[in-house]
């Protein structure tokens, strides 16, 4: 596709989104000082030597932002990825096999929507050990639950064309059916859905971070570092709206590639078998 059609909202957010990302990949080249490191005065202003200013302990805010970068989009992305794979993958189950098997996961998953997710990772990491393996794991499996109830509903439209009925005419088993006829025409809403459900994993990583319960020292991430620096607000310092500002840039250039693909997304009946 040529970059002249692309729109320049689109644009834009491709490119902050691939900075947000080589960012995150290069983050030990890019950061100028360690995670750590007490380089400077408490709460010093933006200058020469620590552009963005240090935090509450003396650390350059910079570094810290690409490093807790890193950590935030990794945890986002991976849990994203298992999100997708789980509940795509049972929603095209349960479209396809319908019966009890469709009733049985369908209100497994309403059971699990009908209480707030913050509320279940509360409770949750109230008892399990806080790692990255626990909250991506348990990221991943509330986050299904929304990817389980688009790819159902696209599945059950894809499910009735003429094309998905030849397939079964010709013997065809349910994984061929589902990764050859399906995923194929069911892939423009579930990638405009995957923007959506990765920002909303770096706002819920952010949110846990922020009351205590997501990143832990000595790792960084941009919910830990707001919470870290709120007490500065108080003092006119701008420590913490720096990683408020990154969460806010990164949604709304993610958001931006997301409707863009959304509204590129061709009508089902004009979708074709593999």
């Amino acid at each position: 596709m040529k970059i002249t059609q692309i729109p320049l909202s689109a644009l834009l957010g491709l490119i902050f989104t691939g900075a947000f990302f080589l960012a995150a990949i290069f983050a030990d080249f890019l950061a100028p000082y360690p995670l750590d490191a007490a380089v400077g005065k408490v709460w010093e202003a933006p200058s020469a030597q620590f552009w963005l200013g240090t935090d509450t302990i003396g650390r350059d805010i910079l570094s810290r932002l690409i490093y807790g970068g890193q950590i935030t989009i990794f945890v986002a992305t991976i849990s994203s990825l298992l999100a997708f794979s789980m509940g795509s993958i049972l929603g095209f189950v349960a479209a396809t096999q319908g019966g009890w098997i469709d009733q049985l996961l369908s209100r497994a998953v309403d059971l699990v929507m009908a209480i707030p997710s913050l509320i279940i990772a509360l409770v949750v990491l109230s008892v399990l050990p806080i790692s990255l393996t626990v909250l991506i794991l348990l990221m991943g499996v509330l986050d299904a639950t929304r990817v389980f109830r688009l790819s159902r509903a696209v599945a059950m439209d894809i499910a009735v064309m003429d094309y998905v009925e030849a397939a079964k005419l010709r013997g065809e088993k349910q994984g061929w059916i589902i990764f050859r006829e399906i995923l194929p025409n069911a892939l423009s809403p579930l990638v405009a859905e995957f923007g959506l459900r990765f920002i909303f994993a770096v706002l819920f990583i952010s949110t846990l971070s922020f009351l205590g319960l997501g990143i832990q020292p000595p790792l960084a991430d941009w919910g830990g570092m707001v919470k870290e620096n709120k007490d500065g607000l108080i003092y006119g310092k701008a420590a913490a709206l720096m990683p408020a500002l990154a969460i806010a840039a990164l949604a709304i250039s993610v958001n931006l590639v997301a409707d863009w693909v959304l509204s590129r997304t061709t009508s089902l009946k004009g979708g074709r078998g593999g």
